[in-house]
């Protein structure tokens, strides 16, 4: 399974967001740290959930990193996270 589809299965089965968006950014980080031949390195997840309603922004990415611990320990170098509660 692509690491993308991983990070969209995990998201949507935990969260049941009202929006989400997995975008690899791998090529726009070729040659920096982290990147691999392939891509699938660098993602940027937009999420709105009702399940970060009344969360801190800290406690939001922390929801997020913490689904997506396996996907992070191994070929995901970076993630940048926009987490937010519907009507936000």
């Amino acid at each position: 399974m692509k690491v993308k589809d991983a990070i969209s299965r995990k998201l949507n089965d935990a969260l049941a967001p009202s929006s989400l968006s997995v975008i690899d950014e791998s090529e726009q980080h070729h040659g920096h740290g982290g990147w691999r031949e392939g891509g699938e390195t660098h993602f940027r997840v937009n999420v709105v959930s009702a399940a970060f309603a009344g969360k801190s922004r800290v406690e939001r990415h922390r929801i997020v990193n913490g689904l997506l611990a396996e996907e992070l320990a191994g070929r995901v170098h970076a993630l940048a996270i926009s987490a937010k509660a519907p009507g936000e």
